[in-house]
C-alpha cells in the first residue's frame, strides 16, 4: 500500500486546535487523516482480517500520532495501550510508542531513569506506607524546607500540594494511596518561573520560559509564556532526557533554584504547545510532522525491503 491510499489516526478525544494543527500539516504532506479515540478502539482475535480494529478505518492506519490517552481504570488505560503496541509490533509507526508513554506518564519510573542516567532530578520520595511518608515529610521539613506532594498520573498542574511539617499530609483520592514527594526547590517568592523545552527526534526545537505569581507555573494554571532562546546547556538537558526515555517528541520542563542549578522536573509524552506556538516564529505541528513523515517512510521502505 503506497502512503496516498490509506490515512494516519490522529489519537485524541478533544482534537481540538492541535488536531486540526496536525491535520493541516499531514495534508501538506499529501495524507488524510482521521480522529480516532482508543476508547472505540476494539482488539478481535481470530479475525479474519485485522485483529485490530479502528473506527471508520477500513485497514488499520498507515501511522498514528498520539495526542491523547483517555483516562479511566487500570484496565481501561492497559487495553488501551494494548492497542497502541499491538500496532507497534506490527511495524505501524506509533508516535510516540506506547513505551515511551508508559514511562513518561509514570512519575516515579520517570525520576528513577533520569536519576539513573546521571540527569540533575530533584530528591524524591515513594512509598506506599502513611507512616513511612510522615516521617520523610518530618526529617526533611525540620529545617524550614517544603516538599511537593504530587499524584502519579497527573497534568496542567493539578493537585499540587506544599507540605511541611505544619500542613501534614494531604488525602486525596487522586493520589490512588502512593504518596509522591519531591523536594521544593527554592526559587524567587512571587516570581516563579519554569522553562519548557520542545524537542522533536532528539533535538531541541524551542523553548519558552513560564512565568507566574504562584509557584505552579503550568499555561494552564494562569502563567504567562515569553520566548526564551535556547542555549546549549538546556538543550542537551533536554535532549538527554529524551534519549533516556527513548521518546519522539516531549515537552521537558526544567526548573532552576537559587543556586543556578538546573533541574529535570517532569517530560512530557503528549505535550501541549498552543503557549510556545505563540512565541516562536515556525509551525511546531509542521516540525513534529516531519518526523513523523520520516518513521512512515521508514516503515515503508522496511516492508518494501521485507516482501
Amino acid at each position: 500500500m503506497s502512503l496516498s491510499q490509506g490515512k494516519v489516526a490522529i489519537v485524541t478525544d478533544e482534537p481540538g486546535w492541535h488536531g486540526e494543527q496536525l491535520k493541516t500539516a499531514l495534508l501538506k504532506q499529501g495524507i488524510n487523516s482521521d480522529f480516532v479515540s482508543l476508547s472505540d478502539c476494539a482488539i478481535y482475535i481470530g479475525n479474519e482480517d485485522n485483529d485490530l480494529l479502528f473506527p471508520d478505518f477500513d485497514d488499520l492506519p498507515l501511522g498514528v500520532f498520539v495526542r491523547g490517552v483517555p483516562g479511566g481504570s487500570l484496565e481501561q488505560v492497559i487495553f488501551r495501550l494494548d492497542i497502541l503496541h499491538g500496532l507497534n509490533e506490527q511495524g505501524i509507526p506509533v508516535f510516540n510508542t506506547p513505551r515511551s508513554i508508559e514511562k513518561t506518564v509514570d512519575k516515579p519510573l520517570t525520576s528513577l531513569l533520569l536519576h539513573r542516567a546521571g540527569l540533575p532530578t530533584p530528591k524524591t520520595w515513594i512509598c506506599e506506607s502513611h507512616k513511612e511518608a510522615m516521617q520523610i515529610l518530618l526529617e526533611q521539613t525540620n529545617n524550614g524546607k517544603q516538599l511537593v506532594l504530587k499524584p502519579l498520573f497527573g497534568s496542567q498542574g493539578q493537585n499540587l500540594y506544599r507540605v511541611d511539617s505544619n500542613t501534614g499530609l494531604f488525602h486525596d483520592e487522586k493520589f490512588a494511596g502512593i504518596y509522591y514527594l519531591q523536594e521544593f526547590l527554592q526559587r524567587e517568592e512571587g516570581d516563579y518561573q519554569d522553562i519548557r523545552v520542545f524537542v522533536i527526534d532528539g533535538v531541541a526545537m524551542a523553548s519558552m520560559r513560564r512565568r507566574s505569581q504562584h509557584w505552579i507555573t503550568n499555561r494552564a494554571q494562569g502563567a504567562a509564556c515569553e520566548y526564551v532562546e535556547l542555549d546549549s546547556h538546556i538543550s542537551q538537558l533536554a535532549a538527554d532526557a529524551c534519549r533516556t526515555l527513548n521518546i519522539d517528541y516531549a515537552g521537558v520542563d526544567l526548573l532552576q533554584d537559587k543556586t543556578g542549578q538546573f533541574y529535570i522536573v517532569e517530560v512530557n509524552s503528549i505535550p501541549a504547545w498552543y503557549g510556545l506556538q505563540s512565541v516562536v516564529e515556525f509551525n511546531i505541528a509542521d516540525r513534529l510532522i516531519n518526523a513523523f513523515m520520516k518513521r512512515l517512510n521508514s516503515s515503508k521502505q522496511l516492508k518494501l525491503c521485507s516482501n
